[in-house]
C-alpha cells in the first residue's frame, strides 16, 4: 500500500471478521457519524449533506466524531459519505433535501427515457468522479493512527437502482416494482451496470485505507424471496466474488467484507453463501435462531432495534442482555451493532449507555 499507516492498536473488529475467537464483542453502529451529534452540527455548519462528503477535512472530522466521544467503547470508525455518490458519479444529480431526504429531479422514466441508455453505456472514471471519498478515507486513516479500524461502503445495486427509478426514498415503490416486473431485462443489464461500479469504488476504498468494508441492501424488504433472487442475490455475490479478485489485481491483501440486506429475512440462508464473511441482521431476527440458520459459516452483526434507544436505560439494559445471551456471549462470530442506523433525536449518553451495557453483559458482570 502506498501510504504509510500506523499499525493498528485495536484490531479486535477484524479478528472477530475473520472468525477468530476473541475476547469480547467487538461494537460500532451504523450512522454512528450523524446528526444525533451536537457537535456534528458544529462541524457541518452551513454545508449541505453532500459538501460535507466532497471536503475530506469535513468528512473526515465527522466520521472520527463518534469515536473520540465514545473512546474506548466502540471498536471502529465508518467513513462518512453516502451511498449515492455512486449514482452522481454516473452523472445522476442528487440533492440532499431538508427534512425530506435524497431527491433526484430527473429520475429514470422507463427504458425509453434517454437517460436509461446513457446511463448504461456511459464510461465512468469512479477514480475520477469519486476522488473526495478516497481522499477521505487517505486523512481519515491517518488521524486514526490506528486506534480502530476503518470501514468503507457503498449502496447495493436493488437499493440504488430504486433510488435511480424512485427519484428518492418512497412508501409504496410504485416505479421500482414497475421496473423490474415490466422492464425486468432493462432492470438486470442497469444492475449489473450498477454493480460493476460499486466493485470498483470498494477496491478504490480499500487501496485509500479502508480496512473492511460493507454493502447495504437498504430497501431489501421491499423484493418478494423469488424477486430477491433475481434481482438481488446474483448481485451481491457479483460484488463480493469481483472485489476479492480486483483488490487482488490492485496489489492489496483481503479485507472482510459485510452484507446487510435489511429486510430480508427469509434470505439468510443464501446470504451465508454469497461470498461475505460477515452478514449483519436487522432486529426483525431473532439471533438465536439467526445463529442456528448460520451454522458458523459467517460472523453475524447486529441486531438491537434502534428505536431501543429512545426508550432510555430501562428499555436498553434487558434487550441488551437478551442479545448479547441469542448471540452466544461474544468470545466468537458476532460483532454487536443496532440493526439499522441511529435515528434522529437520539440522546448520545443513551446510546453510551447501550455501548456501556454490551460491555457489562459480555464480560459477564452484575447490574451496574
Amino acid at each position: 500500500m502506498a501510504n504509510d499507516f500506523l499499525p493498528l492498536k485495536n484490531d479486535l473488529l477484524l479478528r472477530t471478521a475473520r472468525g477468530e475467537d476473541v475476547e469480547r464483542p467487538p461494537i460500532w453502529v451504523m450512522r454512528q457519524a450523524g446528526r444525533y451529534l451536537p457537535e456534528y452540527h458544529d462541524a457541518k455548519g452551513k454545508l449541505d449533506f453532500f459538501a460535507c462528503c466532497r471536503s475530506a477535512e469535513v468528512a473526515s472530522t465527522l466520521t472520527l466524531q463518534p469515536v473520540q466521544r465514545y473512546a474506548g467503547l466502540i471498536d471502529a470508525a465508518i467513513i462518512f459519505s453516502d451511498i449515492l455518490v455512486i449514482p452522481q458519479a454516473m452523472g445522476m444529480l442528487v440533492e440532499m433535501v431538508d427534512k425530506k431526504g435524497p431527491h433526484f429531479p430527473n429520475p429514470l422514466k422507463s427504458p425509453e427515457d434517454p437517460q436509461y441508455a446513457e446511463l448504461l453505456h456511459r464510461e465512468v472514471s469512479v477514480a475520477d468522479e469519486l476522488a473526495y471519498v478516497y481522499a477521505a478515507i487517505t486523512l481519515t486513516r491517518k488521524k486514526l493512527n490506528g486506534a480502530v479500524p476503518l470501514i468503507g461502503f457503498c449502496g447495493a445495486p436493488w437499493t440504488l437502482l430504486s433510488y435511480m427509478v424512485e427519484g428518492g426514498g418512497s412508501k409504496l415503490f410504485v416505479q421500482a416494482k414497475t421496473w423490474l416486473y415490466r422492464y425486468p431485462d432493462e432492470s438486470k443489464a442497469m444492475l449489473q451496470k450498477i454493480a460493476e461500479l460499486c466493485v470498483e469504488h470498494l477496491a478504490l476504498q480499500v487501496k485509500a485505507g479502508a480496512q473492511m468494508i460493507q454493502v447495504f441492501d437498504s430497501w431489501a424488504a421491499e423484493l418478494s424471496p423469488s424477486s430477491f433472487k433475481d434481482f438481488s442475490l446474483p448481485y451481491l455475490r457479483y460484488i463480493s466474488s469481483h472485489l476479492k479478485q480486483r483488490i487482488d489485481e490492485l496489489g492489496l491483501p483481503a479485507v472482510p467484507m459485510t452484507i446487510f440486506a435489511k429486510g430480508a429475512w427469509y434470505a439468510l440462508d443464501d446470504l451465508c453463501d454469497s461470498g461475505y464473511q460477515v452478514v449483519s441482521l436487522d432486529w426483525l431476527q431473532d439471533p438465536q435462531e439467526a445463529v442456528r440458520i448460520a451454522r458458523g459459516r459467517v460472523v453475524l452483526q447486529g441486531n438491537a432495534d434502534p428505536g431501543v434507544l429512545y426508550g432510555g436505560k430501562a428499555a436498553i439494559t434487558p434487550l441488551v442482555e437478551t442479545m448479547v445471551r441469542g448471540f452466544g456471549g461474544g468470545k466468537k462470530g458476532w460483532i454487536a451493532n443496532l440493526g439499522h442506523g441511529i435515528t434522529p433525536g437520539v440522546d448520545p449518553d443513551d446510546l453510551k449507555f447501550y455501548f456501556e451495557e454490551i460491555h457489562r453483559v459480555a464480560a459477564g458482570r452484575s447490574e451496574p
